[in-house]
């Protein structure tokens, strides 16, 4: 088992540290017996994945634990459609293995470098109105405690623990497998066009509970946003060509997009004028793929973010609070803003327990000021409910998310079992859960 010390930073790079000790365990039992050696001598010990949070929720000021070489393979039961994956591989390389296996994962976000543990411990979640969270595929954990137990859970096992270590936060325990109920492999019928703010809120009904998944993109300080609609279909019969995919995914959504936002950080007077010349070069875009390559889109232009999940009614108050918060700001917002949609859950700290919702992602590029807009936006959605994200930016601790959510208490019960010495405690879940 390897030990070190390392810089470490996330993918936005608003969150680094170097910590005193990176160990590199290659087994369970290495694993054990590093978060053992941790609680003995009073140290924190925190699992970081690809650092694709933009909370300090994986910030290890200690002892960091890089899972990368505990398991490697996937080990899959085609009749059940279950598949057990190591903890710390990546969606990318997930979403490679399943389909040469003739099977895929029912929804995913739109960035695939997150590891498994990663994702679902933060409530990642795609879009699409029968769909929850990726945490609502977990058939399975194997959890390593606080004590260095060894506990694998699902709905018949361990029940409690396994409601609450679906989204945990890092907080319960270190996961090292994750057994995931997959379906047979699928091509969507994407259709990505142009269409009028007042059109999409209009019609939300019939957009979100028409399509398989449906969100959109809403360009600050114009009336226009770009919808995206993805339907399952039998046959991939119109892929998009190799020159329209890089020109439409690499070229206009990162190379002219990184270079507008350049542009906007140097010069904020011209953003708006910037917006409405994107909203006019806005062309409809219609194709088949593989179900993964649909759902996720290349970011190469970094931006920190906060989302807050709302009840789904409550989207156009929300919405018309946002762009009062927009109009509002002594500086731009150069990063269109992102709006989907999920199905209700049962996971005790999921944003979308108990209630259909409807999740507002705002951005900032990266080196642009961005906390008094954060800030202004969490108070509108704090006021209609709203539930933040957890792996992104926001301003609340234990006292503001207790009413939020209806097992916070029950969640911290079983933290407290689990690890009585808050050996995986850091400054972010001593905000967000209480030392």
């Amino acid at each position: 088992m390897a030990s070190t010390t390392a810089a470490w930073r996330n993918w936005a790079g608003n969150q680094r540290t170097t910590p005193a000790t990176v160990i590199r365990p290659t087994s369970i039992d290495e694993v054990t017996a590093a978060i053992q050696d941790a609680a003995a001598s009073g140290r924190r010990i925190k699992a970081a994945g690809s650092g694709h949070s933009f909370t300090d929720i994986a910030l290890a000021d200690d002892i960091r634990l890089d899972l990368s070489g505990v398991g490697s393979t996937l080990s899959v039961d085609l009749e059940s459609r279950v598949v057990s994956a190591p903890a710390a591989m990546p969606l990318r390389a997930l979403n490679e293995a399943l389909a040469a296996r003739g099977l895929a994962l029912p929804n995913l976000g739109d960035i695939d470098a997150q590891t498994i543990a990663g994702a679902i411990s933060t409530g990642t979640h795609g879009t699409g109105a029968a769909y929850g969270c990726l945490s609502t595929f977990v058939a399975g954990l194997t959890l390593v405690t606080g004590t260095g137990e060894v506990i694998r859970c699902g709905p018949d096992e361990h029940p409690e623990t396994f409601v609450a270590a679906q989204v945990g936060l890092g907080a319960l325990g270190v996961i090292t497998e994750v057994r995931l109920r997959c379906v047979d492999a699928f091509v969507l019928h994407a259709d990505e066009r142009p269409m009028p703010l007042s059109t999409v809120l209009s019609g939300l009904p019939e957009h979100v509970g028409k399509n398989d998944h449906f969100e959109f993109y809403w360009l600050p300080y114009t009336e226009h946003t770009l919808i995206k609609r993805n339907n399952r279909v039998p046959a991939d019969d119109r892929p998009l060509s190799k020159l329209r995919a890089w020109w439409d995914d690499d070229f206009l959504q990162n190379t002219v997009l990184g270079g507008l936002c350049r542009v906007g950080r140097r010069v904020p007077a011209l953003v708006p004028t910037i917006s409405r010349a994107e909203a006019r070069v806005l062309t409809p875009r219609v194709y088949t793929a593989r179900s993964d390559a649909a759902f996720v889109s290349p970011r190469r232009v970094r931006f920190t973010e906060m989302e807050y999940a709302l009840p789904r009614a409550a989207l156009p108050e929300a919405f018309a609070g946002l762009r009062r918060v927009v109009e509002s700001l002594p500086f731009k917002v150069l990063i269109p803003v992102e709006v989907r949609f999920t199905a209700p859950d049962d996971i005790w700290l999921s944003h979308g327990y108990g209630r259909e919702s409807a999740y507002i992602a705002i951005h900032q590029y990266v080196g642009v000021e961005y906390e008094p807009y954060f800030r202004a936006f969490e108070r509108v959605a704090q006021d209609l409910g709203g539930r933040p994200h957890w792996g992104k930016l926001h301003y609340l601790d234990a006292e503001s998310l207790r009413p939020a959510y209806d097992h916070f208490d029950d969640f911290l019960a079983v933290r407290d079992r689990l690890d009585p010495h808050r050996v995986f405690a850091n400054a972010y879940t001593d905000r967000v859960l209480g030392a």
